[in-house]
């Protein structure tokens, strides 16, 4: 597809691709994780921002799923993707540093083609993704800010002792979407954790979410309702960290 300077390695359309992403060793058998690539209309013209998405779990998060479509459409180039044990079926996670080097791998991707890589990159993820991504951030990783949905702050309903010592050595802003009824990060330990956090944090919660940021039928929003907060939010926090008067 030509853009209006004949320019074929520009996309004029919405498009969504696998790719696969190399890992460093093999792991479960698998040398690449497969993710989901979105590439927005006229890519990479405009500003060029990313958003990386690491994973909940081994099954397609509906969730994911929307807010990556929709941050695609808004022309951000997006890509969701899976820690190995997720893609190889299996349940217990991996050791840190391979989950480490392999959201480090996802995000090299997006630079392996320099006239194509964004200019600004956004990395994040939900549940053992969030987790996973705070754990990269402290690798001095090269992007905006981080994101976390759901992050897992301790063990579930016992918020005495909190595991957030790597929160304290990143220096990125980022972002917290937490559900308001979250058994694996309570409210009032999360907001003391984050007093004590050098690097600029922004907190929003999800009324009546838990920690999968699911509600409740009582509470008359559905999964589409609960995604576009986030969407607003997430985007809303992006545009204001490179500077957007908005």
């Amino acid at each position: 597809m030509e853009s209006p300077e004949g320019d074929e390695s520009v996309e004029t359309t919405v498009q969504f691709e696998e790719i696969e992403i190399p890992l460093i060793e093999p792991v479960h058998g698998l040398d690449v994780v497969k993710g989901t690539l979105g590439i927005p209309e006229w890519w990479p013209t405009g500003s060029r921002v990313s958003v990386v998405i690491a994973q909940a779990g081994m099954a397609d998060d509906p969730m994911l799923d929307a807010i990556q479509h929709e941050l695609t459409e808004r022309k951000y180039l997006t890509l969701r993707f899976p820690m190995p044990y997720m893609a190889a079926g299996k349940k217990k996670p991996d050791d840190m540093k391979v989950l480490t080097r392999t959201y480090e791998a996802a995000i090299a991707v997006l630079g392996k083609d320099p006239s194509s890589a964004p200019a600004h990159v956004f990395a994040g993820g939900k549940n053992m993704g969030a987790l996973v991504a705070s754990h990269a951030a402290t690798a001095r990783l090269r992007v905006e800010g981080m994101f976390f949905l759901g992050f897992p702050l301790h063990k579930q309903d016992d918020p005495t002792e909190v595991n957030a010592d790597r929160l304290y050595r990143v220096v990125n802003p980022m972002l917290f979407i937490q559900g308001e009824r979250d058994r694996l990060c309570d409210l009032p330990a999360l907001r003391q954790t984050l007093s004590r956090v050098g690097a600029p944090v922004n907190l929003h919660v999800v009324k009546d979410g838990d920690h999968a940021l699911k509600t409740p039928k009582k509470s008359g929003r559905g999964p589409e309702q609960v995604a576009q907060e986030i969407l607003v939010t997430l985007e809303g926090w992006m545009k204001k960290t490179l500077g957007d008067p908005l």
